[in-house]
């Protein structure tokens, strides 16, 4: 791995990124308020815990605020169930957005590891 200057050269950070745009679009006419927002706020924690555990002076503060944005990925990933299931979304939509959420649950491993390794 090369040495990264910024979080915005992450591709988790970026793919966090994506992923709330989509969350914001897909649930903007919800009326269910209390989904809404919970989806929203765990979203948008993804992005925030890669970005602020990067500005950390440690190895092991960052893979800290990486597993707080994996267990976010993995609740954001669930709630898609959740609007499936409650016709919120297509089924098809659900599924890309899971599959999402599981590259970027993959992909923060993974540098969760490289992280650990490289002290």
């Amino acid at each position: 791995m090369g040495t990264i200057k910024d979080f915005e050269e992450l591709e988790i950070w970026n793919l966090s990124r994506e992923l709330v745009g989509l969350i914001y679009k897909d649930f903007i006419n919800c009326k269910d308020f209390a989904f809404k927002d919970q989806i929203c706020s765990a979203g948008i924690s993804i992005m925030n815990n890669i970005s602020e555990g990067f500005g950390r002076n440690s190895d092991a503060e960052f893979r800290h605020f990486l597993n707080i944005s994996k267990g976010s990925s993995a609740e954001v990933k669930s709630m898609y169930y959740i609007a499936e299931d409650l016709y919120y979304i297509a089924a098809d939509n659900a599924e890309d957005r899971r599959k999402l959420c599981q590259k970027i649950i993959n992909g923060t491993s993974l540098l969760m590891k490289y992280l650990k390794s490289s002290r």
